[in-house]
């Protein structure tokens, strides 16, 4: 597959011509709502560690605009890659190469979207945040979804930084600046990100070679992939121990990431014995609850108190 027809999204995909009118559940699925989830999860956490008093009405609403702005970009790139996502097993049921919806009406939905939520954000906290907003949906976009996606190998070590940005939003909606506190919890998600999805690349890496898509294992192997998955998952861990470290939260977010982090390392090494698929897949059920965990922790050291920031 040459890279002009990688690269290419005015060619046709199936569901450009079969589109019979979407129903509720189509552009619920266009958000991504699993992915979402998380993106929500993860701002909710850097508001409520934000030393600095916010309305509960408009921590409401700054979390609402995080989860429609991650909601559009997820949209948006559904309608840049319904080509490849026709091609791959897991994908291939989306709205878009299912036929189930108008291209068109998938990218208008989408920037309207974007366009609300960043609004709506600068409106009710503070205009830096909804720059951050902005900026976090214009990497996913244009950088991760357009660029780097379909042309290197480094596609998820680079295009991570997107996902990074929801804890630094809800920081900033309530301080209305950056603080190192702040890039602390942008690392952890930043160093997340390569082992969580390079362990699903591992058992689908026939689908990603399939779409032309160049994941790690199918541009250096599974086990350059498995090398690389220990190094991240080393770094993420010692990561993960910052914001007990700079003072964010205290001994109970400590405890929890260092007993997390030893599970995650263990995962992380099982993969590198493990040539099969299970080990990959138990690391990436896993990732997932460790993210979902390691803010919980500290959502909760927060509010009991431990720390000495507020």
């Amino acid at each position: 597959m040459t890279e002009t027809s990688l690269t290419s999204t005015a060619i046709k995909s199936p569901g450009d011509s079969l589109a019979e009118g979407a129903g509720v559940g189509d552009f619920v699925a266009l958000l991504k709502p699993r992915v979402m989830s998380l993106v929500v999860f993860t701002g909710i956490a850097g508001l409520v560690a934000a030393p600095g008093p916010i309305h509960p009405l408009l921590a409401v609403v700054a979390i609402l605009c995080i989860a429609v702005a991650a909601g559009a970009a997820g949209a948006i790139n559904m309608w840049y890659d319904r080509d490849i996502d026709a091609i791959m097993t897991r994908t291939r049921r989306r709205p878009l190469p299912a036929g189930r919806m108008d291209p068109d009406e998938a990218l208008a939905f989408g920037i309207a979207l974007s366009l609300f939520a960043v609004m709506l954000m600068g409106v009710a906290t503070n205009w830096m945040a909804a720059a951050l907003l902005a900026a976090a949906n214009g990497f996913y976009v244009f950088v991760y979804t357009m660029w780097l996606k379909r042309r290197t190998p480094q596609n998820i070590v680079i295009g991570g930084a997107a996902g990074a940005f929801p804890p630094v939003i809800g920081w900033v909606a309530v301080t209305g600046h950056v603080d190192v506190e702040a890039l602390a919890l942008f690392l952890i998600i930043f160093l997340w990100t390569p082992p969580h999805f390079w362990a699903l690349s591992l058992y689908r890496a026939g689908d990603y070679a399939k779409a032309g898509v160049p994941m790690l294992p199918v541009v250096a192997g599974a086990a350059v992939t498995r090398r690389h998955i220990v190094g991240y998952s080393v770094v993420l861990v010692l990561a993960s121990l910052l914001p007990a470290a700079v003072g964010t939260v205290g001994i109970l977010y400590g405890a929890v990431a260092a007993l997390l982090g030893g599970a995650f390392l263990v995962l992380a090494i099982a993969v590198l014995r493990d040539t099969g698929e299970a080990a990959a897949r138990r690391l990436f059920a896993f990732s997932i609850l460790y993210l979902f965990l390691l803010f919980a922790a500290l959502i909760v050291d927060r509010v009991s108190g431990t720390a000495g920031i507020g």
